[in-house]
């Protein structure tokens, strides 16, 4: 709530009748020309201009009706001043977490970021020291690799295990790792982007288990947690054991789940106060103050009106895989999709068509002028994989399907 001469205004609930957009999902909007990475930034990564993008996770689709209104109206006030966030922002995180995940959060254990990878930055600089071993799960999100890295960590590896298509976790090396790296703080992704794998409770709780026994702090990338495909549900880590809560750093954003990237809001949850202090002192440290005006009115207002957006987006996005699996079995033989669990990006093994990986990539580029997600930037174990994105209209998926048939056409 702020208010101006004669009147209050929530710029989080919904904004007048006539600001009301209609939810969508088969309108092709263009992108191109919008300063848009996933459309403009073709030649820069060796594609060309022309080539069909479905690689970095973020949606061709508009924001929910209330969001958008709800940045019309701070739009129309017209001031974008510094933002100290109203306790209805907190109120609507808590609320959202309370209600689809079943945590309860304090308030002061939510702390404002502009992103979780920056997060995490502050994470590894808090928590450890030059030389000290952070481990992920390979393949896994490719920035963790270079963040470990470029904060002079020692990055250790402990690959997920890949059998007839399914991917799991392989314990005993799970805590052979930690203990013979000598590891201080696991970055844990889950749901788990590439392969799409929704964690169990029962894998979570060993995981946990583990981290406890070896005194490693967990780092918790939940960005993708809204987003589970049928039958899978999300478990916050943290959630699942008191003694979870007090070695874990929860992060998260709304902008996966309601495509806000741009507008650089996302929280860390955090309930160890010596842990939240010690991240808050690096959060200082690098000159974060505030967080967007604009997305703090837009994240408030997915959490208290975006319920039935992201309803109907869950089930465009299924009929969307379902629509890819039946067209590759029926035109692409040797390309096996994985199954997805969560996100709405769909991890493909490309093995069996046949090709190299210079060939695979070289047909995706010149043949199909298709632009997906190399799975070797995601690590060794991702090599010979793409991973595609759900989260277009159905034109657009496709004349990408098309492409796809064509680049690997004999």
């Amino acid at each position: 709530m702020f208010r101006v001469p004669g009147q209050t205004i929530n710029v989080a609930s919904a904004a007048p009748q006539q600001l009301t957009r209609t939810m969508n999902f088969d309108n092709v909007i263009s992108r191109r020309g919008s300063g848009s990475l996933k459309y403009d930034s073709a030649a820069a990564h060796g594609y060309p201009d022309t080539a069909l993008p479905l690689w970095v996770a973020d949606m061709d689709f508009p924001a929910a009706p209330p969001i958008l209104d709800a940045l019309q109206v701070r739009l129309n006030h017209g001031i974008f001043g510094y933002v100290d966030p109203p306790d209805g922002y907190y109120q609507a995180i808590s609320n959202w977490w309370r209600d689809n995940h079943n945590y309860e959060l304090r308030r002061e254990w939510i702390q404002d970021s502009p992103g979780v990878m920056f997060s995490i930055a502050l994470a590894i600089r808090a928590f450890t020291r030059p030389g000290d071993s952070v481990m992920v799960q390979t393949p896994v999100y490719y920035p963790f690799y270079s963040t470990i890295q470029l904060n002079n960590r020692n990055l250790v590896e402990c690959p997920i295990n890949y059998e007839k298509k399914e991917y799991t976790i392989d314990f005993e090396a799970f805590q052979e790792t930690l203990q013979r790296e000598k590891v201080k703080l696991f970055l844990l992704c889950s749901p788990h982007n590439p392969v799409g794998r929704v964690w169990t409770q029962m894998e979570l709780e060993k995981i946990g288990s583990l981290c406890i026994r070896n005194n490693v702090i967990v780092v918790s990338d939940e960005i993708h947690c809204d987003i589970t495909a049928p039958n899978h549900k999300h478990r916050v880590f943290a959630g699942l054991d008191p003694r979870h809560e007090q070695i874990t750093i929860t992060l998260t954003s709304p902008t996966k789940t309601f495509n806000l990237s741009g507008l650089q809001i996302s929280q860390a949850f955090i309930a160890n106060q010596d842990l939240r202090n010690a991240w808050l002192k690096e959060k200082k440290a690098s000159g974060y103050d505030e967080p967007n005006v604009m997305g703090v009115a837009a994240c408030q207002a997915a959490y208290e009106g975006g319920r039935e957006w992201l309803t109907r987006l869950k089930v465009y996005v299924n009929a969307n895989e379902a629509y890819v699996r039946e067209f590759i079995k029926q035109y692409i033989p040797g390309v096996a999709p994985i199954e997805r669990q969560g996100t709405y990006l769909l991890w493909m093994d490309c093995w069996g068509a046949g090709f190299s990986l210079e060939e695979m990539n070289r047909r995706l580029i010149d043949r199909g002028k298709l632009w997906l997600y190399d799975g070797s930037a995601f690590g060794v174990e991702g090599e010979g994989f793409q991973r595609l994105n759900l989260a277009c209209p159905r034109e657009t998926l496709t004349e990408a399907m098309m492409r796809l048939a064509v680049a690997f056409s004999r």
